[in-house]
Protein backbone atom coordinates (compact mmCIF):
# COMPACT_ATOMS: atom_id res chain seq x y z
CA UNK A 1 0.00 0.00 0.00
CA UNK A 2 2.92 2.30 0.72
CA UNK A 3 4.22 1.73 -2.80
CA UNK A 4 0.83 2.41 -4.38
CA UNK A 5 0.30 5.62 -2.45
CA UNK A 6 3.78 6.90 -3.20
CA UNK A 7 3.31 6.00 -6.87
CA UNK A 8 0.06 8.00 -6.87
CA UNK A 9 1.86 10.90 -5.18
CA UNK A 10 4.62 10.92 -7.78
CA UNK A 11 2.09 10.64 -10.62
CA UNK A 12 0.18 13.68 -9.42
CA UNK A 13 3.46 15.50 -8.84
CA UNK A 14 4.43 14.77 -12.46
CA UNK A 15 1.52 16.87 -13.76
CA UNK A 16 2.90 20.06 -12.23
CA UNK A 17 6.48 19.80 -13.46
CA UNK A 18 7.85 21.61 -16.49
CA UNK A 19 11.58 20.87 -16.53
CA UNK A 20 12.63 17.73 -18.47
CA UNK A 21 15.17 16.65 -15.87
CA UNK A 22 12.69 16.59 -13.00
CA UNK A 23 10.09 14.92 -15.19
CA UNK A 24 12.64 12.23 -16.03
CA UNK A 25 13.46 11.74 -12.35
CA UNK A 26 9.79 11.34 -11.43
CA UNK A 27 9.30 8.93 -14.34
CA UNK A 28 12.29 6.89 -13.16
CA UNK A 29 10.97 6.70 -9.60
CA UNK A 30 7.54 5.68 -10.92
CA UNK A 31 9.22 2.97 -12.97
CA UNK A 32 11.07 1.68 -9.92
CA UNK A 33 7.87 1.69 -7.87
CA UNK A 34 5.80 -0.06 -10.56
CA UNK A 35 8.46 -2.71 -11.07
CA UNK A 36 8.60 -3.31 -7.32
CA UNK A 37 4.81 -3.64 -7.18
CA UNK A 38 4.70 -6.04 -10.12
CA UNK A 39 7.55 -8.04 -8.61
CA UNK A 40 5.82 -8.32 -5.26
CA UNK A 41 2.52 -9.39 -6.83
CA UNK A 42 4.03 -12.13 -8.98
CA UNK A 43 5.93 -15.25 -8.03
CA UNK A 44 9.25 -14.01 -9.35
CA UNK A 45 10.82 -10.71 -10.29
CA UNK A 46 11.73 -11.46 -13.93
CA UNK A 47 9.00 -9.33 -15.47
CA UNK A 48 9.75 -6.44 -13.15
CA UNK A 49 13.47 -6.65 -14.03
CA UNK A 50 12.63 -6.59 -17.73
CA UNK A 51 10.26 -3.63 -17.23
CA UNK A 52 12.89 -1.72 -15.29
CA UNK A 53 15.66 -2.38 -17.82
CA UNK A 54 13.49 -1.37 -20.78
CA UNK A 55 12.37 1.83 -19.07
CA UNK A 56 15.91 2.76 -18.02
CA UNK A 57 17.11 2.19 -21.59
CA UNK A 58 14.35 4.45 -22.89
CA UNK A 59 15.16 7.04 -20.25
CA UNK A 60 18.82 7.08 -21.33
CA UNK A 61 17.77 7.75 -24.91
CA UNK A 62 15.37 10.50 -23.78
CA UNK A 63 18.07 12.04 -21.59
CA UNK A 64 20.47 12.12 -24.54
CA UNK A 65 17.81 13.75 -26.70
CA UNK A 66 16.88 16.35 -24.06
CA UNK A 67 20.49 17.30 -23.36
CA UNK A 68 21.08 17.90 -27.04
CA UNK A 69 17.95 20.07 -27.42
CA UNK A 70 17.46 21.91 -24.12
CA UNK A 71 20.84 21.85 -22.46
CA UNK A 72 20.85 25.39 -21.02
CA UNK A 73 17.26 25.63 -19.81
CA UNK A 74 16.84 27.28 -16.41
CA UNK A 75 15.53 25.25 -13.50
CA UNK A 76 12.45 27.07 -12.20
CA UNK A 77 11.29 26.99 -8.58
CA UNK A 78 7.75 25.77 -7.85
CA UNK A 79 4.97 28.21 -6.98
CA UNK A 80 2.92 28.28 -3.76
CA UNK A 81 0.00 26.28 -5.20
CA UNK A 82 2.35 23.45 -6.01
CA UNK A 83 3.96 23.50 -2.56
CA UNK A 84 0.53 23.56 -0.90
CA UNK A 85 -0.62 20.62 -3.01
CA UNK A 86 2.46 18.59 -2.11
CA UNK A 87 2.01 19.31 1.61
CA UNK A 88 -1.66 18.27 1.47
CA UNK A 89 -0.74 15.05 -0.39
CA UNK A 90 1.96 14.20 2.17
CA UNK A 91 -0.47 14.81 5.05
CA UNK A 92 -3.08 12.61 3.34
CA UNK A 93 -0.42 9.96 2.84
CA UNK A 94 0.56 10.03 6.53
CA UNK A 95 -3.08 9.84 7.57
CA UNK A 96 -3.73 6.83 5.33
CA UNK A 97 -0.66 4.97 6.58
CA UNK A 98 -1.43 5.53 10.26
CA UNK A 99 -5.13 4.68 10.05
CA UNK A 100 -5.71 1.51 12.09
CA UNK A 101 -8.71 0.28 10.09
CA UNK A 102 -6.76 0.60 6.89
CA UNK A 103 -3.83 -1.22 8.49
CA UNK A 104 -5.96 -4.24 9.41
CA UNK A 105 -7.48 -4.36 5.94
CA UNK A 106 -3.98 -4.19 4.48
CA UNK A 107 -2.96 -7.19 6.56
CA UNK A 108 -5.92 -9.12 5.19
CA UNK A 109 -5.05 -8.06 1.64
CA UNK A 110 -1.45 -9.16 2.17
CA UNK A 111 -2.67 -12.54 3.41
CA UNK A 112 -4.86 -12.91 0.33
CA UNK A 113 -1.93 -12.09 -1.96
CA UNK A 114 0.23 -14.68 -0.20
CA UNK A 115 -2.46 -17.32 -0.66
CA UNK A 116 -2.85 -16.41 -4.31
CA UNK A 117 0.92 -16.59 -4.84
CA UNK A 118 1.02 -20.04 -3.26
CA UNK A 119 -1.74 -21.23 -5.58
CA UNK A 120 -0.08 -19.70 -8.64
CA UNK A 121 3.21 -21.58 -8.29
CA UNK A 122 2.28 -23.73 -11.25
CA UNK A 123 2.12 -20.62 -13.46
CA UNK A 124 5.81 -20.04 -13.09
CA UNK A 125 8.08 -18.42 -15.62
CA UNK A 126 9.24 -21.83 -16.81
CA UNK A 127 6.17 -22.06 -19.03
CA UNK A 128 7.17 -18.85 -20.74
CA UNK A 129 10.39 -20.37 -22.08
CA UNK A 130 9.12 -23.90 -22.81
CA UNK A 131 7.02 -25.25 -25.66
CA UNK A 132 4.77 -23.71 -27.18
CA UNK A 133 5.63 -20.26 -25.82
CA UNK A 134 9.32 -20.35 -26.68
CA UNK A 135 8.49 -18.87 -30.10
CA UNK A 136 7.16 -15.73 -28.40
CA UNK A 137 10.32 -15.24 -26.36
CA UNK A 138 12.49 -15.94 -29.43
CA UNK A 139 10.55 -13.36 -31.47
CA UNK A 140 10.92 -10.86 -28.62
CA UNK A 141 14.67 -11.38 -28.55
CA UNK A 142 14.92 -10.97 -32.33
CA UNK A 143 12.79 -7.82 -32.17
CA UNK A 144 15.06 -6.34 -29.51
CA UNK A 145 18.13 -7.19 -31.61
CA UNK A 146 16.57 -5.54 -34.67
CA UNK A 147 15.70 -2.46 -32.59
CA UNK A 148 19.25 -2.27 -31.28
CA UNK A 149 20.69 -2.46 -34.79
CA UNK A 150 18.29 0.19 -36.11
CA UNK A 151 19.07 2.56 -33.21
CA UNK A 152 22.79 2.17 -33.87
CA UNK A 153 22.18 2.99 -37.54
CA UNK A 154 20.01 6.03 -36.67
CA UNK A 155 22.60 7.51 -34.30
CA UNK A 156 25.39 7.54 -36.86
CA UNK A 157 27.75 10.43 -36.11
CA UNK A 158 27.74 11.86 -39.64
CA UNK A 159 24.15 11.36 -40.72
CA UNK A 160 21.96 10.87 -37.66
CA UNK A 161 19.45 13.25 -36.08
CA UNK A 162 21.65 13.66 -32.97
CA UNK A 163 24.72 14.92 -34.79
CA UNK A 164 26.75 17.84 -33.47
CA UNK A 165 27.01 21.00 -35.57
Amino acid sequence: MFLLISMFLFSTLFMFLKHPLTMGGILLTNTILSSMISGLLSYNFWFSYILFLIMVGGMMIMFMYMTSIASNEKFSTPNMKFITFVIIMIMLFIWMVTDSFLFTSLQMMNLNFQLMNDQMLIYSLNKFFNWPNYILSLMLMLYLLLTLISIVKIIDRKMGPLRQK
